[in-house]
Protein backbone atom coordinates (compact mmCIF):
# COMPACT_ATOMS: atom_id res chain seq x y z
CA UNK A 1 0.00 0.00 0.00
CA UNK A 2 1.14 3.52 -1.11
CA UNK A 3 1.11 6.59 0.92
CA UNK A 4 1.63 9.65 -0.64
CA UNK A 5 -0.89 11.87 2.00
CA UNK A 6 -2.25 12.12 5.53
CA UNK A 7 -5.63 11.09 6.47
CA UNK A 8 -8.20 13.23 8.18
CA UNK A 9 -7.81 11.51 11.31
CA UNK A 10 -4.06 11.51 11.27
CA UNK A 11 -4.25 14.79 10.35
CA UNK A 12 -6.63 16.47 13.01
CA UNK A 13 -4.55 14.39 15.67
CA UNK A 14 -1.02 15.72 14.78
CA UNK A 15 -2.96 19.17 14.52
CA UNK A 16 -4.61 18.99 18.22
CA UNK A 17 -0.87 17.90 19.90
CA UNK A 18 -0.28 21.56 19.77
CA UNK A 19 2.53 21.28 22.10
CA UNK A 20 4.63 24.48 22.19
CA UNK A 21 8.26 24.25 20.39
CA UNK A 22 9.84 22.90 17.31
CA UNK A 23 8.88 19.56 15.44
CA UNK A 24 10.95 17.33 13.21
CA UNK A 25 9.59 15.69 10.27
CA UNK A 26 10.67 12.92 9.07
CA UNK A 27 11.02 12.87 4.99
CA UNK A 28 11.48 9.54 3.12
CA UNK A 29 10.61 9.35 0.21
CA UNK A 30 10.08 7.00 -2.91
CA UNK A 31 9.70 8.54 -6.39
CA UNK A 32 7.72 7.20 -9.67
CA UNK A 33 10.11 6.37 -12.97
CA UNK A 34 7.58 8.82 -14.43
CA UNK A 35 5.41 11.39 -12.78
CA UNK A 36 1.74 10.89 -12.78
CA UNK A 37 -0.01 13.83 -13.79
CA UNK A 38 -3.73 14.69 -14.05
CA UNK A 39 -3.05 16.89 -17.44
CA UNK A 40 -0.95 13.90 -18.76
CA UNK A 41 2.41 15.93 -18.87
CA UNK A 42 5.50 14.50 -19.30
CA UNK A 43 8.04 14.03 -16.35
CA UNK A 44 10.19 11.89 -14.19
CA UNK A 45 9.29 11.21 -10.47
CA UNK A 46 12.77 13.23 -9.92
CA UNK A 47 11.72 16.31 -11.78
CA UNK A 48 7.70 16.27 -10.75
CA UNK A 49 9.68 16.32 -7.05
CA UNK A 50 12.06 19.15 -7.88
CA UNK A 51 9.37 21.29 -9.16
CA UNK A 52 7.99 20.46 -5.70
CA UNK A 53 11.34 21.11 -3.61
CA UNK A 54 11.53 24.87 -5.62
CA UNK A 55 7.78 25.77 -5.18
CA UNK A 56 7.92 25.10 -1.50
CA UNK A 57 11.41 26.41 -0.28
CA UNK A 58 10.93 29.58 0.11
CA UNK A 59 7.35 28.89 2.04
CA UNK A 60 9.22 26.25 4.17
CA UNK A 61 11.94 29.71 4.96
CA UNK A 62 9.53 32.36 5.43
CA UNK A 63 7.65 30.02 7.72
CA UNK A 64 10.95 29.84 9.73
CA UNK A 65 11.71 26.38 8.91
CA UNK A 66 14.67 24.13 7.26
CA UNK A 67 16.27 21.30 6.33
CA UNK A 68 18.38 19.78 9.13
CA UNK A 69 19.21 16.66 8.12
CA UNK A 70 19.44 15.13 4.93
CA UNK A 71 21.30 11.71 3.92
CA UNK A 72 21.25 9.34 0.99
CA UNK A 73 19.81 6.02 1.34
CA UNK A 74 22.14 3.26 1.24
CA UNK A 75 20.84 -0.11 2.57
CA UNK A 76 17.75 -1.07 4.15
CA UNK A 77 19.69 -3.19 7.33
CA UNK A 78 16.96 -3.96 9.53
CA UNK A 79 13.60 -3.86 8.03
CA UNK A 80 11.58 -4.58 4.84
CA UNK A 81 13.98 -4.51 2.30
CA UNK A 82 11.51 -3.62 -0.39
CA UNK A 83 11.37 -0.44 1.11
CA UNK A 84 13.90 1.63 -0.38
CA UNK A 85 14.03 5.64 -0.65
CA UNK A 86 15.15 8.18 -2.76
CA UNK A 87 14.95 10.44 -0.71
CA UNK A 88 15.57 11.20 3.08
CA UNK A 89 15.53 14.44 4.64
CA UNK A 90 14.69 16.05 8.27
CA UNK A 91 12.53 19.11 8.10
CA UNK A 92 12.15 21.76 10.98
CA UNK A 93 9.32 23.69 11.87
CA UNK A 94 9.29 25.95 14.55
CA UNK A 95 5.75 25.18 15.78
CA UNK A 96 2.61 22.60 14.44
CA UNK A 97 1.30 25.44 13.85
CA UNK A 98 3.87 26.63 11.09
CA UNK A 99 3.45 23.39 10.19
CA UNK A 100 -0.50 23.33 9.56
CA UNK A 101 -0.04 27.17 8.03
CA UNK A 102 1.82 25.74 5.44
CA UNK A 103 -0.70 23.84 4.02
CA UNK A 104 -2.95 26.72 3.43
CA UNK A 105 -0.69 28.72 1.36
CA UNK A 106 -1.64 29.13 -1.97
CA UNK A 107 2.24 28.33 -3.46
CA UNK A 108 3.22 25.84 -1.49
CA UNK A 109 -0.57 23.90 -2.54
CA UNK A 110 0.46 24.65 -5.78
CA UNK A 111 4.33 23.03 -5.09
CA UNK A 112 1.98 20.10 -3.69
CA UNK A 113 0.35 18.92 -7.25
CA UNK A 114 4.25 18.49 -8.04
CA UNK A 115 4.63 16.05 -4.93
CA UNK A 116 1.76 14.56 -5.64
CA UNK A 117 2.95 13.42 -9.35
CA UNK A 118 6.18 12.40 -8.74
CA UNK A 119 6.28 10.00 -5.16
CA UNK A 120 5.05 6.59 -5.55
CA UNK A 121 5.04 6.17 -1.50
CA UNK A 122 6.59 7.99 1.51
CA UNK A 123 6.97 8.29 4.81
CA UNK A 124 6.56 11.55 7.05
CA UNK A 125 7.16 10.86 10.94
CA UNK A 126 7.12 13.80 13.55
CA UNK A 127 9.44 13.80 15.95
CA UNK A 128 10.19 15.66 18.85
CA UNK A 129 13.94 17.47 18.94
CA UNK A 130 16.09 15.99 21.55
CA UNK A 131 19.70 17.11 22.45
CA UNK A 132 22.18 14.99 20.79
CA UNK A 133 24.90 12.71 22.65
CA UNK A 134 26.90 9.68 22.86
CA UNK A 135 24.46 7.07 24.26
CA UNK A 136 21.69 5.30 22.02
CA UNK A 137 18.98 5.72 24.86
CA UNK A 138 17.46 9.17 26.15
Amino acid sequence: MAHTSFSKETYLAFKQDDRPGPIHMLNLVRLRDKADYPDGREATGRQAYDAYSAGSAAVLKDLGGSIVWRGSFEQMVIGPQEEQWDICFIAQYPSVKAFTDMLKIPAYREAMAHRQAGVADSRLVRLAPMVAGDRFGD
